[in-house]
C-alpha cells in the first residue's frame, strides 16, 4: 500500500477490511436488534423480588442474562467496529451512544441482582441444584457473586456508596484532562539546533533518536513539564490512592490490594510473588544495563539512553503477506487445529489490515461471538508482524472460549489476557531467532526481545512496586506528597536499574508520567502474564503435542470457567509460585549472554 497518501475508508480494498456484514448484513438490521434489546430492562425488572423464590425462576432469569449477552456482543461489536473503522462518520458515534444507553438501561434495571442472590440461604441454594438440574451449570457463576457476601453491604450503604462513583472516580478524570489537555511541554532541542516538538505521542520516537543531544533535550522538557506541577500531581495521586484505600475499607478488604486482585480472583500473594522474583533476579537487570553502555560506546548511561536501539543498522522490511506467511509457520508447533483457525482469519476478513483516514489508531483483537474482528495499521516493519502474531493470538483465545464454553462463562479475566498473545510472540521470536545465521539480523532480534523484557517484566514490575509503597503509606494514615514520591521512585529506579544508570534528578519525576497508576493495581498484570507466556512457549518447543493439548484444552478453551490461577496450572505453568517469573528472567540472562558474544 502506498505510503504517499493515507487512503479514504472507501478506497480500501474489501479484501483487507473486516468482515463486519458477519455480525449484521445491514445497518437496518443492527437498528433492529437494538429495538429488540431495549425490550430486555421491563423483562429484567419483572424478575425484582422474586430470584429466591423458586429454583425455575432463578434458571429462568439467568438465561434470560446469557441471552442479553449475546444480543449485546453482537451490538456493542457492530457498532464499535464501524465507529472505529472511520471515526468522522457521525452515524455510527450515534450508534454506539444509542447502545451505551440501552445498556445503562439494562444495568439499572438488573440492579437488584446482587444483593437477591447474595440473600437467598445457603440450604435454600442447595435444594435449587436439586430441584432443577439445569443451576448446576450456573453453580460457580452464582458462587463468585455470593463469595462476596462479606463485602455487599446494606441497601442504604451500597446506595450511598454508589453515590459516590463519580467522587471515586475523579482523581483519575483530573490526571486525564491535566495530562492529556492541559500539560504542554518545551521544544526538544538537537545537536543541530533544530528544534523538535515534545508530546506524549513523540516522546518515544525521541528519546529512540539517534542523536543523544535531542534524546536528553526530549527527556529534560518533558520531566520539567511535570516537575511544574509536581505537587498538583502528588495531589491528584493522592487522591487516587485514599479513594481506592475508602472503598476497600468500606467493603471490609485488609487492603487496597486484595480488594483490586479479588476482581479477578487472584491471591495477593502472586503480587508479592512478582516482585520478589524480580528483586532476586536483578542481576541479569544489571547485566543487560552494562552491556547497553559498552554497545552504545557511552562514558556515563544516562535513563534518556535506555530507548534507543543498540542495534541500529539493520532494518527488516515485512510486508503483510510476508506476515501472514512467516507467523504461520512460526506458530506451526501449536499444531494444526491451532493453524487452521488462524488461516481462517486470515482468509476470511477477520481483520482490517490498514491505515485509512479517520481510522482508530494502534492495534486490537476484539472477541465477538460470531468470530473475532482484528484491527490493525499494518506498516511494512517487523513491529508490525509482531503486532499481528500478538492480536491472532488474543483473537484465538477468545474464538476457542466462545466455541466451547457456554455464555456466562465464555469470557477470561484480564489476568490472563495477555497470556495468548505474548506467547505467539514467543513463538514468533523463537522461529526467527532459529531460521538466521546473519549476525547483525539475530543481534537486531535478541534486542528486541531484550527490550521487551527490559520494558514488560522489570519496569511493569516497578511500576507495581510503587504502587504499592503508595497504597501502604495511604493505609497507614500519611498523605502522599511531591517529595516522598520523588524519594519513592528515584530508590526504586537506583534498585531496578543499579550503578551502571546514572541516577538522573529528573526520572525521579517520571511516576507523574503514568496513567496506570489510576487503573486500580493493573500493572502487574503485564509483567505475570508476560511470565506465564514465556514460560508455556518454552513448554510447548520442549514437550511438543502434550503441552499444546493442555494449552489448547486446558487454557484457551477455559473462559473463566475456572479462577485465572487453576486455568494456567491446567496449562502447566504455576502463577502461585515464583518460578514462572524465574524462568523467564533466566531466558533474559541467557539472551544477554547471547547478545554479548554476537558482538565480541
Amino acid at each position: 500500500m502506498s505510503e504517499e497518501r493515507i487512503p479514504k475508508r472507501s478506497e480500501v480494498a474489501k479484501e483487507n477490511t473486516w468482515a463486519l456484514e458477519d455480525i449484521y448484513p445491514t445497518d437496518e438490521a443492527w437498528e433492529a436488534a437494538l429495538e429488540e434489546l431495549k425490550k430486555y430492562p421491563e423483562r429484567i425488572v419483572s424478575y425484582k423480588g422474586r430470584l429466591g423464590e423458586s429454583a425455575d425462576t432463578l434458571l429462568e432469569y439467568l438465561k434470560i442474562c446469557d441471552d442479553i449477552s449475546v444480543a449485546v456482543d453482537s451490538i456493542a461489536n457492530y457498532a464499535q467496529r464501524r465507529s472505529d473503522e472511520d471515526t468522522a462518520v457521525a452515524k455510527y458515534q450515534g450508534y454506539v451512544g444509542q447502545m451505551m444507553n440501552v445498556f445503562v438501561a439494562i444495568n439499572a434495571a438488573g440492579s437488584f441482582e446482587t444483593p437477591e442472590l447474595i440473600s437467598i440461604p445457603d440450604e435454600k441454594l442447595e435444594c435449587f441444584y436439586k430441584e432443577n438440574s439445569g443451576l448446576e451449570l450456573y453453580r460457580r457463576h452464582l458462587t463468585r457473586i455470593r463469595v462476596k457476601k462479606e463485602h455487599i453491604l446494606s441497601e442504604a450503604e451500597e446506595r450511598l456508596l454508589a453515590m459516590t462513583g463519580e467522587m471515586g472516580n475523579s482523581a483519575d478524570n483530573i490526571y486525564s484532562m491535566f495530562a492529556d489537555a492541559d500539560l504542554k511541554f518545551e521544544d526538544a532541542t538537537d545537536k543541530d539546533g533544530k528544534k523538535h516538538q515534545v508530546t506524549h505521542g513523540s516522546y518515544i520516537p525521541l528519546v529512540k533518536d539517534a542523536d543523544r543531544e535531542l534524546r536528553k533535550s526530549a527527556f529534560t522538557s518533558m520531566y520539567k513539564g511535570y516537575g511544574n506541577f509536581r505537587n498538583t500531581c502528588a495531589a491528584t495521586l493522592n487522591a487516587q490512592m485514599k479513594a481506592l484505600e475508602f472503598y476497600s475499607k468500606a467493603r471490609n478488604y485488609g487492603s487496597a490490594l486484595e480488594s483490586a486482585l479479588s476482581a479477578n480472583e487472584v491471591p495477593v500473594e502472586v503480587y508479592h510473588n512478582l516482585i520478589q522474583a524480580v528483586h532476586d533476579n536483578m542481576n541479569y537487570m544489571y547485566d543487560y544495563v552494562a552491556l547497553r553502555k559498552k554497545l552504545l560506546g557511552v562514558d556515563e548511561l544516562h535513563y534518556y539512553d535506555l530507548y534507543t536501539p543498540i542495534v541500529s543498522d539493520f532494518k527488516m522490511t515485512v510486508t503483510f503477506e510476508e506476515a501472514k506467511e512467516t507467523v504461520l509457520k512460526a506458530l506451526a508447533p501449536m499444531g494444526e487445529d491451532y493453524l487452521a483457525i488462524l488461516r481462517e482469519g486470515f482468509e476470511n476478513r477477520w481483520i482490517d489490515v490498514y491505515e485509512n483516514e479517520n481510522k482508530t489508531s494502534g492495534a486490537y483483537s476484539a472477541g465477538a461471538r460470531v468470530h473475532p474482528f482484528v484491527l490493525l495499521n499494518h506498516k511494512d516493519t517487523l513491529d508490525c508482524m509482531f503486532t499481528l502474531a500478538h492480536e491472532m493470538g488474543h483473537a484465538i483465545h477468545s474464538y476457542l472460549s466462545n466455541k466451547t464454553q457456554p455464555v456466562v462463562y465464555s469470557d477470561y479475566v484480564i489476568f490472563v489476557a495477555e497470556v495468548a498473545s505474548t506467547c505467539n510472540e514467543a513463538l514468533l521470536m523463537q522461529y526467527l531467532l532459529a531460521h538466521t545465521d546473519d549476525k547483525k539480523e539475530k543481534a537486531y532480534l535478541i534486542n528486541y526481545f531484550l527490550e521487551q523484557f527490559r520494558t514488560t517484566l522489570y519496569r511493569q514490575t516497578m511500576f507495581a512496586e510503587f504502587e504499592l509503597k503508595c497504597s501502604e503509606i495511604c493505609a497507614a494514615g500519611q498523605s502522599l506528597t511531591a517529595d516522598e514520591l520523588c524519594e519513592i521512585y528515584g530508590e526504586l529506579n537506583k534498585l531496578y536499574f543499579g550503578d551502571g544508570v546514572v541516577l538522573d534528578e529528573d526520572i525521579k519525576m517520571e511516576w507523574a508520567r503514568i496513567p496506570h497508576f489510576y487503573y486500580d493495581f493493573y500493572v502487574y498484570q503485564y509483567a505475570t502474564g508476560y511470565s506465564a507466556a514465556i514460560a508455556l512457549s518454552q513448554r510447548i518447543l520442549k514437550e511438543g503435542a502434550p503441552a499444546v493439548k493442555d494449552y489448547i484444552e486446558g487454557f484457551l478453551c477455559g473462559g473463566c470457567s475456572a479462577d485465572p490461577i487453576t486455568l494456567l496450572k491446567n496449562a502447566g505453568v504455576d502463577m502461585s509460585t515464583t518460578k514462572p517469573v524465574t524462568d523467564a528472567l533466566a531466558m533474559f540472562g541467557d539472551l544477554i549472554k547471547q547478545m554479548e558474544e554476537l558482538n565480541s
